[in-house]
């Protein structure tokens, strides 16, 4: 038997979502943006609903999302992607539309554009990327943070004293009335992963009967803002991160 006998569509374990666009990344070797990009194309493929979604996208490292996932993209001023977000719903409620943020992006600088968001019940799905670091501009101190954690503006290690404690900013958002489904997850084993989608398939599911806002927090590494090779960025993420910020569903009132 020949190799390209075996190569056929019905035999592949895996194939590389038709969304993602043959374009080299530009994140960090070891990053968990690729991965969470490659499960966010995989949902929207699944779901057979490309022509319905938009994403916005943030400033920060994953400025330039828009050039992986071939959808329909808008970009944010700094920290407004969720109010963006609520235009377009308002504009077009039948469409799919979904924040992609970082820590910086969504935990400090904006703030008070997803919690009034998430107050409202915008019926938007939001995915935040919490590395606990500002990755693109130079590895400085975030709201997620750990205390003790060493950054360019914490060398000596967050303290709570002069810097307030990481913000836990899922379980904040949960208690708002008008989120429908609060969860977070990770992608740093296959088996995470697989957990994570499955988040993101609920999340755009209930977003398509109109429950309200959902958000998923995905906490992932930085190696090269925490000055780790891939492999020890994950095993202190599993070490350090989990504990403060647990995998798991928060609240789930999707129904589904």
């Amino acid at each position: 038997m020949n190799i390209s006998d075996i190569i056929k569509p019905e035999n592949k374990v895996y194939a590389k979502s038709k969304l993602l666009l043959d374009k080299e990344m530009h994140y960090c070797p070891g990053c968990s943006h690729g991965t969470i990009h490659k499960i966010i194309a995989e949902t929207i493929d699944e779901l057979n609903i490309q022509e319905q979604v938009i994403g916005i996208s943030p400033v920060g490292c994953a400025v330039l999302a828009y050039d992986y996932i071939d959808i329909d993209w808008q970009e944010a001023a700094h920290g407004r992607a969720p109010a963006l977000a609520t235009a377009i719903k308002r504009l077009y409620p039948d469409k799919y539309v979904f924040t992609y943020q970082g820590d910086g992006d969504l935990a400090s600088i904006g703030t008070g554009e997803i919690v009034h968001v998430c107050n409202r019940g915008d019926n938007v799905t939001v995915i935040f990327v919490n590395n606990a670091i500002y990755g693109m501009t130079g590895g400085q101190m975030a709201p997620t943070t750990l205390e003790g954690m060493k950054t360019a503006t914490t060398p000596k290690g967050r303290s709570h004293i002069s810097s307030g404690f990481p913000m836990k900013i899922t379980e904040m958002l949960a208690l708002l009335p008008g989120v429908v489904y609060a969860t977070r997850q990770s992608v740093d084993t296959p088996a995470a992963e697989r957990k994570a989608k499955k988040s993101m398939i609920k999340a755009f599911k209930s977003q398509k009967l109109k429950k309200g806002t959902s958000f998923i927090e995905i906490v992932s590494t930085c190696n090269s803002g925490w000055k780790m090779t891939p492999v020890e960025a994950n095993t202190w993420m599993r070490e350090n991160m989990f504990p403060v910020f647990p995998p798991g569903d928060i609240k789930d009132e999707t129904g589904l």
